[in-house]
Order: structure tokens, then sequence, then C-alpha cells
């Protein structure tokens, strides 16, 4: 296999991967930048220009249909990722229902995990209305950038809250790798929470310093319930 550098802009794969496994996460990391690549791009030009094309003139039409050829481009990078992804789980353990499935505290943290997940979910979906509806105070339904760019930043709470939903049948099913998708998942809105908490001190704004906290310690907290479900999932000692 080809080495790996921070500089490759590619993650690390873990050590203890088979050989195998390794070779299924690098596929993966080559569809997840067409994916990344379609949906960034593709949804602010496809609804900006729409919203240009209606208001404005015709030619925004033919940006809103390049952006669609790159949502195709995303779509098909997430259809491939989610093959990639499928197979990978055939060859993890914790994709399988644990051995300890039958033991009451591993169904006990299933269920925590799941609350846990459904809580991000909650948490996700409630971003993104915040976010369709503070954007008529910013302005940004009046004009055709400000329209796109919401619509990509409302997509990206949206997508978690999707991939969150995703999990909560694995949990039920006592799958111990529902948990650490959680993980994934919450650490990625714990890195909001941390920009927002920099920038409240950095700035002296209580709000900021609230929210971000707030935010931080929810998420942090969850991370650490998640991990410990998920060893007792697989029947280990907490």
């Amino acid at each position: 296999m080809p080495h790996q550098q921070l500089g490759d802009m590619q993650m690390v794969a873990d050590p203890g991967l088979t050989v195998n496994q390794r070779e299924l996460v690098l596929k993966i990391q080559t569809s997840s930048k067409m994916l990344a690549v379609g949906f960034v791009l593709g949804i602010p030009l496809t609804f900006g220009g729409l919203h240009y094309g209606i208001t404005q003139q015709p030619s925004g039409f033919v940006g809103a249909l390049a952006g669609l050829v790159l949502l195709a481009v995303g779509v098909a990078g997430y259809l491939k990722s989610a093959a990639l992804r499928r197979q990978l789980r055939q060859i993890t353990p914790d994709a399988w229902r644990s051995p300890a499935a039958n033991l009451p505290g591993a169904r006990k943290a299933a269920t925590q995990a799941a609350y846990l997940n459904g809580l991000l979910v909650v948490l996700s979906l409630g971003a993104t209305g915040w976010l369709l509806v503070k954007g008529a105070g910013w302005g940004a339904y009046g004009n055709s950038f400000g329209f796109g760019a919401l619509l990509l930043g409302a997509a990206i709470p949206a997508a978690l809250g999707l991939a969150a939903a995703s999990t909560v049948p694995q949990l039920l099913r006592v799958i111990p790798a529902g948990a650490k998708v959680g993980r994934s998942l919450y650490s990625v809105i714990m890195a909001v929470g941390v920009l927002m908490l920099v920038n409240g001190v950095k700035n002296g704004e209580p709000i900021g310093l609230a929210v971000g906290g707030t935010v931080t310690l929810v998420c942090l907290t969850a991370m650490t319930l998640l991990g410990r479900a998920a060893r007792r999932m697989r029947g280990e000692t907490v």
C-alpha cells in the first residue's frame, strides 16, 4: 500500500487495520472527496443559480444546471462510498451484533447510546431550522449568493442528523458501530462549539461563551458516554 503522509490531505489509517480493511478505507477516502466536492459546490450553485434565474436574469439557470451536474457527481461519490462502507462493515467486528447482546448491561448501554444519538438528531435538525429562520434576518433570501450559501450551511447539520438517525436501528440491535459513528458525529458539532467558545473569549461575548461552552460540554459528555456504551456492548469491563 502507498505510504500516507499528513500532507496528502488524507486521514491516516488506523495501523491496526487488516490489509483488506486498509484498502477499503483508502477507497472510501477517494470517493468521499467526490461527495464533498459535488455537494459543497453543487448545492450553492444549484440553488443560487435558480434564485438568480428567477429574480434576475435567465442566465442563472445555466449556473443551476452546472450545479446539478456537480450534485450528480456528489451523489455518485455518496453511492460509491456507501457501497464501500457496507463492504467494510462486513469485515469489521463492531458492525455485527455483539456477542454480549443478551446481557442486561449491553442492552442498557445500547439503549442509552440510541437516546444519545436521537438527541443528536434533534439538535442537528434544530440547527437546520434555526439557520433557515435566521437566514431571513441575515438577508440571505434577498440575494442569490446568500441563498446558496445558506442552503449549503443548513445542509450540513441536516446531513449529520440523518447520519445519526441511521445509527439508531443498529444500536437497538446492540451493534457497537452505531456508538462509534455517534461519537464521530458529536465530535464535528463539538468542533463548532469550541470555535464559538474561542470567539466568545476573544471578543468578550457572553452569549458566545454560554452557547459555545454548553455545546462543547454536551458533546464531550455524549462522546464519553458513547465510548463507555460501545465497550459495554462488546462485553468489556468499564
